[in-house]
Order: C-alpha cells, then sequence, then structure tokens
C-alpha cells in the first residue's frame, strides 16, 4: 500500500486530526458525492466534525498505485442516528510528494447521510 494512503488511514482510524491534515497539501480537495471541501481549513472543519459525530474507521480493502496516483477499495464503519453503519467506498487519490492533493470518495449507495 501507498505509504500516503497507509498514514492517512492510521489518523483517520486513530482520530489523530493533526496528523490527518498533515498528510494534505495546503490546497487540498476532498470532494464526497456532492460536497466539494477544498484547504486545510475546510477539511478541519469536515474531518473534525466526522471524528466526533460519526466515529468512523475504514479497513483498506484494495490498492492500486501508479506514480502519484492511488485507487483504494475501503470499508467504511461509522454510527449515525445511533445505529452502526457500514459501507464499501472506493477512494481516488491524488497526490503530491508524499501528502494527498485531491481525493474523490465514492460510498455504495448515496454519498450523503440521512
Amino acid at each position: 500500500m501507498s505509504e500516503a494512503l497507509s498514514r492517512h488511514v492510521a489518523a483517520f482510524n486513530n482520530r489523530d486530526l493533526q496528523g490527518l491534515l498533515d498528510g494534505f497539501t495546503e490546497d487540498a480537495v476532498w470532494i464526497t458525492g456532492s460536497s466539494v471541501v477544498r484547504g486545510r481549513e475546510e477539511l478541519t472543519e469536515l474531518f473534525s466534525g466526522a471524528m466526533e459525530q460519526l466515529l468512523p474507521t475504514l479497513t483498506v480493502e484494495n490498492v492500486l498505485a501508479d506514480g502519484d496516483q492511488i485507487a483504494a477499495q475501503l470499508t467504511e464503519q461509522l454510527t449515525h442516528n445511533g445505529e452502526n453503519q457500514v459501507f464499501a467506498i472506493a477512494g481516488f487519490y491524488r497526490l503530491s510528494g508524499d501528502r494527498i492533493k485531491s481525493a474523490k470518495i465514492y460510498r455504495e449507495g448515496s454519498a450523503e447521510l440521512d
């Protein structure tokens, strides 16, 4: 697995917000469903809220990497409205050096949690 993706998933699962943010470029873009988040300030809001409210955990199932691009199949477990939920997700990442410059995340079913 890519070192950048490995650090990203570890920080995410450990609820290490600063470690997670350190893995992104300053101008990183994160797209999930219809949500587009740009830059460190917006990433901080997105991930701090998710870590506090959803308690998500990622498991990497498969990874394909080619140069600065990574495609990953993951399983996401989270708590939403008091219920544990499990989703298959696909993440497509572009790196700049050893940091994530952009990510587009697809959640099986709907990317939006109701």
